[in-house]
């Protein structure tokens, strides 16, 4: 089993990495394979909605790091997102990341746990978190929850660390996440099939 822990921040080992890597250590020790992703810091473009990925699940520009998120998230079982808070909400840089990745792709990501971090001075976490959490939940994602909203405060990494509650929450999360990809694959042992996916129907309200 392998989790990818996906870092929208422009610092490559900044605050956001130094929660994740709390999440990653914990996992592995529970036997759970990671992979950390850095979204970059070079301009990536948001989603133009022209629909050519629905068939491919690749998106057309191949100029940043989305398509090579993709092709690591086809395999992976479970994913964790991460990002700075900015202006109360994500980062510049994992908003339109996260628009390409799940435009007309859901299906890559059908009944895998995912989870949302996100990393703060002092205020704003709430419209982060809620944001990340909306790709989730349209996507058919079990959501992992921790024993307080995913969030740490501090302005550089070693303040993170001194997040003591912060820093338990996100240890917290990586046992969760253990937990339920463990009993994802018993289940599969056992036979119990994911569920079913219905061909989609979208209506809208103009007639």
């Amino acid at each position: 089993m392998k989790v990818i822990l996906v870092n929208g921040s422009q610092h490559k080992q900044g605050c956001t990495y130094t929660a994740l890597r709390e999440v990653e250590e914990v996992l592995n020790s529970l036997g759970i394979d990671t992979e950390m992703f850095w979204c970059g810091n070079k301009a990536i473009m948001g989603c133009v909605g022209c629909g050519h990925c629905a068939e491919s699940k690749r998106c057309w520009n191949a100029d940043d790091t989305v398509n090579e998120f993709l092709e690591k998230a086809e395999k992976a079982d479970g994913f964790v997102f991460g990002t700075p808070v900015h202006f109360a909400g994500t980062s510049g840089f994992i908003k339109p990341f996260m628009d390409r990745a799940f435009c007309s792709k859901q299906s890559l990501f059908f009944n895998k746990p995912a989870a949302a971090i996100v990393s703060c001075r002092r205020g704003g976490a709430q419209g982060a978190f809620e944001d990340l959490n909306r790709y989730f939940t349209i996507s058919c994602m079990p959501v992992v929850s921790s024993k307080y909203w995913n969030e740490v405060h501090g302005n550089k990494p070693e303040e993170v660390m001194q997040d003591l509650e912060g820093m338990q929450t996100m240890r917290q999360l990586a046992r969760n996440m253990a937990w339920m990809l463990k009993c994802i694959e018993a289940g599969r042992n056992a036979g119990v099939e994911l569920p079913e996916h219905e061909k989609p129907i979208k209506t809208n309200f103009i007639r």
